[in-house]
């Protein structure tokens, strides 16, 4: 896909552009995720931003180690991105399946994040 684009456009250094070749401004985006989202008859509004969380979010569940993701995602501080791990569904079961052993564990809640 980005062979083809790249071929369409080959003096454009954006991925996403205008008719005209120019690069979408940031109105431009935040309307087009309004109006799909209105499309897709959401219940909450949304807006690009989202977007960004969303990845956040994926890459936290998928495991990415947190200074990782807060270097893709540009954050001056690791507290704004605690957010996405801190919601993680699978992030810290498998966080104690490889680093702790049943040697280690001998609290019932340490056991039970190994057995789950």
């Amino acid at each position: 896909m980005l062979t083809a684009l790249r071929k369409e456009y080959p003096d454009s250094v954006y991925v996403f552009t205008t008719e005209r070749g120019t690069p979408f401004t940031t109105d431009a985006i935040n309307r087009l995720v309004k109006m799909i989202g209105q499309r897709a008859r959401l219940s909450l509004p949304v807006h690009f931003h989202m977007l960004r969380h969303s990845c956040g979010y994926k890459l936290a569940n998928d495991g990415i180690d947190t200074r990782a993701i807060q270097d893709w995602l540009g954050h001056v501080s690791i507290t704004h991105t605690t957010r996405y791990t801190a919601l993680s569904q699978t992030r810290f079961k498998d966080f104690w399946r490889r680093y702790l052993s049943t040697a280690y564990c001998s609290t019932s809640s340490a056991r039970w994040a190994l057995s789950g």
